[in-house]
């Protein structure tokens, strides 16, 4: 495994590995992150081996997507350990630069999503998905991957990743990979070192409402968003260590609202939940089929959390 700090160190490596390759493209996969790597990051790492010749892994906390008053200075970060996974998984290069090899100056450009990205977190946070478009939009600048790999937990991210990618003709895939959880139904988020013993008891209540969607929508063909969010309010409110930042039922990709299920053009139903703790903002979420029965779920991980 080499790991590399500089862009110019990595397109030559790049470049080296795609020309020592043979008469066949060589497929390369990106799975960006910002450390403090757990489960989760190594099942995307899994996807990038089994697709994909050669996989770079991206390790960069990135100071755009932080605003003014969230965690960018106190981000869990463990350069050491991080690197022991990416190596324990077969990761072919890391790449880790430093905000001063990223960001050399200020800057006078950025990428910027509209639409998709003014509910769910980009309502709450804004300026968030401008950073990571910026951001992502650099690294497959940088890496020029054929395939980039995503969770699912970060949905609205996929969106808008998806729509950037489709807007600007990038010549990636984006492949979206599900949502890793903990045995007890809790999606791994390196932010969960966050919370205190009884908080990660109550943060159980994000996918107990999301197993508590799947019955609602099963029981209710034709529902109203705003039935199933007063279900969904009601059960997360138990948590008294726990603020609903948002809980949203929206179409998807398009994260449009709507008010009943029978009047959908899409394909897909996201419900898409924020709760805040102490030190710590979890989000998750699950998509369903419109088709709204319980054996067109499209993540069943649900199903075996209320077993």
């Amino acid at each position: 495994m080499e790991v590399i700090t500089r862009i110019s160190q990595l397109r030559d490596c790049l470049a080296s590995h795609r020309l020592n390759q043979g008469p066949d493209r060589v497929k390369v996969g990106l799975v960006a992150t910002m450390g403090f790597l757990h489960a989760g990051h190594a099942s995307l790492i899994k996807a990038a081996k089994a697709q994909t010749d050669i996989v770079v892994l991206s390790i960069f906390v990135n100071p755009l997507q932080f605003g003014p008053n969230e965690d960018f200075d106190k981000y869990p970060r463990d350069a050491e350990r991080d690197l022991h996974l990416a190596e324990a998984e077969g990761v072919d290069i890391v790449f880790a630069p430093s905000v001063e090899e990223m960001y050399p100056g200020p800057m006078k450009t950025t990428v910027s999503v509209s639409g998709l990205t003014a509910r769910l977190c980009g309502a709450t946070r804004p300026g968030h998905f401008d950073g990571v478009a910026t951001v992502v939009s650099k690294l497959f600048h940088i890496v020029q991957p054929d395939k980039a790999f995503f969770g699912q937990k970060d949905a609205q991210q996929i969106a808008v990743i998806q729509q950037m990618v489709s807007d600007l003709n990038f010549p990636v895939d984006i492949v979206p990979c599900p949502t890793l959880r903990e045995a007890d139904g809790l999606a791994m988020s390196s932010r969960n070192v966050y919370l205190s013993e009884a908080e990660r008891r109550q943060a159980l209540v994000l996918s107990q409402s999301l197993a508590i969607a799947a019955d609602f929508i099963r029981d209710h063909p034709q529902f109203s968003a705003e039935e199933l969010m007063s279900e969904i309010s009601n059960h997360i409110r138990t948590a008294s260590l726990g603020e609903i930042d948002y809980i949203e039922v929206l179409a998807y990709p398009s994260l449009e609202p709507f008010k009943r299920s029978d009047e959908l053009e899409s394909d897909q139903v996201i419900v898409a939940l924020a709760v805040k703790f102490s030190k710590a903002r979890l989000i998750d979420n699950q998509l369903f089929s419109n088709k709204f029965s319980k054996s067109d779920l499209i993540d069943n991980q649900l199903i075996s959390l209320r077993k």
